[in-house]
């Protein structure tokens, strides 16, 4: 992994024109003052038609325990995300990216899925989306599978959508188990070339000349494109996810 000089302050046009050429901000601690630019030299992805919908999970999202929203709360997603856990002592989520995060998701192009158990939230996730690419941040999960049910929320919307890659940065057990594999660089960067193809404005220099996506992370929600409209039940979601498996 390579680590670049840190930075105190983030802004949006900088944020977009690193994860254009693969690099992305971290902090060493929750409350540390200042970020750097990681830039993996293997990189996990999960391609979008190797979702392991296992039947498990096919079950818990059928049984519709879980409500599962999109951009709903996407506040709340990135407070719990950088939160301290038993599992997860010290995050990599510090107030400068939290707020720059937050910036991007006004601005349309940062998300989130949120997970829901009765009136509590219980799990989700964050990105950011560019031309046909997801960035998928960070996970989080205050009950057992609530993080899953997630990430299988977003795999249907990004199938639906039109994206083509789904970037999990690093790779974990947890990701490796619901399909992720791991890329050299020299192959993730032609994947992220022909995802964001197209996608700068006519003007540069700012975040407002980057168009938030070609590919269209609401259109499962439109009923001219499906019978889908509003937010996705589980039944929906297994029923997008298909042939996965």
């Amino acid at each position: 992994m390579t680590r670049y000089p840190s930075h105190d302050v983030l802004d949006p046009a900088s944020v977009l024109g690193a994860y254009a050429v693969g690099v992305f901000p971290m902090a060493d601690a929750r409350d540390a003052p200042g970020v750097y630019w990681v830039e993996p030299r293997r990189r996990a992805i999960l391609p979008l038609d190797g979702f392991h919908l296992s039947r498990s999970l096919r079950k818990t999202l059928r049984s519709e325990r879980f409500r599962l929203t999109a951009d709903t709360a996407f506040d709340s997603i990135i407070a719990l995300c950088a939160e301290a856990a038993t599992d997860r002592p010290e995050t990599w989520i510090n107030p400068s990216i939290e707020q720059v995060f937050l910036e991007l998701h006004a601005a349309g192009f940062a998300h989130s899925i949120e997970c829901w158990e009765g009136n509590q939230l219980v799990g989700g996730l964050y990105g950011l989306a560019i031309g046909r690419a997801f960035f998928g941040e960070s996970m989080v999960s205050r009950t057992r599978d609530a993080s899953k049910a997630a990430l299988a929320a977003l795999v249907a919307r990004l199938r639906y959508g039109g994206y083509t890659l789904l970037d999990c940065q690093f790779m974990t057990d947890h990701l490796a188990s619901l399909g992720a594999i791991e890329i050299d660089r020299e192959d993730y960067m032609v994947l992220l070339g022909d995802a964001l193809a197209e996608v700068l404005g006519p003007s540069a220099g700012g975040a407002a000349s980057w168009l938030p996506a070609a590919a269209d992370f609401r259109a499962v929600e439109g009923e001219a494109r499906t019978s889908v409209s509003g937010p996705l039940s589980g039944k929906d979601i297994v029923q997008l996810l298909g042939h996965t498996s």
